[in-house]
């Protein structure tokens, strides 16, 4: 079975204490669900479009894992957390290997 990914990336942070709010849910959540935090923060060097946004990386054991840890009831507990707080755009790929 082929691992699952979110990549996620934060296009503007409208409101840093909901975004924290958002983090104190969602990482255990997170973590609870099988994820793994491979990588997170603003990127070391940009390229192409040049954009530097925040990123994150989470490696999950499956594609279906990945989608039942976002929809979860407690993972949208998180985002009503964040609400306008940050804006994203986050997606669930299937790993190459």
């Amino acid at each position: 079975m082929k691992k699952g990914y979110w990549i996620t990336m934060f296009t503007k942070i409208n409101d840093p204490a909901k975004l924290e709010a958002y983090r104190n849910i969602a990482g255990p959540v997170i973590t609870g669900a099988g994820g793994k935090f491979l990588a997170r923060g603003l990127p070391v060097k940009a390229y192409e479009h040049g954009q530097i946004e925040r990123a994150v990386l989470v490696e999950f054991d499956s594609v279906e894992k990945a989608i039942q840890a976002y929809e979860s009831a407690e993972y949208q507990e998180a985002l009503r957390a964040l609400g306008d707080g940050a804006e994203r755009d986050l997606r669930i790929v299937e790993g190459a290997g």
